[in-house]
């Protein structure tokens, strides 16, 4: 292997995920943050969770409840 090219490798990086869980990995940053890990993932719970950062539901039915009154009229050409 070459020399002074390849990255330093940490054995305990830390790794914290938003539901509050920690733990340990290899990898080659020190410390690593993640939105969603096996501990609240649906697949690995087996339960439903909707994961909203965003607000974008409540974006989209703010538009669409806006939306309901504007229509469209249609007009022959003649």
């Amino acid at each position: 292997m070459k020399k002074d090219i390849h990255p330093e490798y940490f054995q305990n990086a830390k790794v914290a995920c938003v539901c509050g869980a920690h733990f340990e990995v290899g990898s080659t940053m020190p410390k690593i943050s993640v939105e969603i890990c096996s501990n609240c993932h649906p697949f690995y719970t087996g339960g439903d969770k909707v994961l909203d950062t965003a607000g974008r539901v409540e974006r989209f039915k703010k538009r669409a409840s806006a939306s309901v009154g504007k229509t469209k009229s249609k007009t022959k050409k003649g």
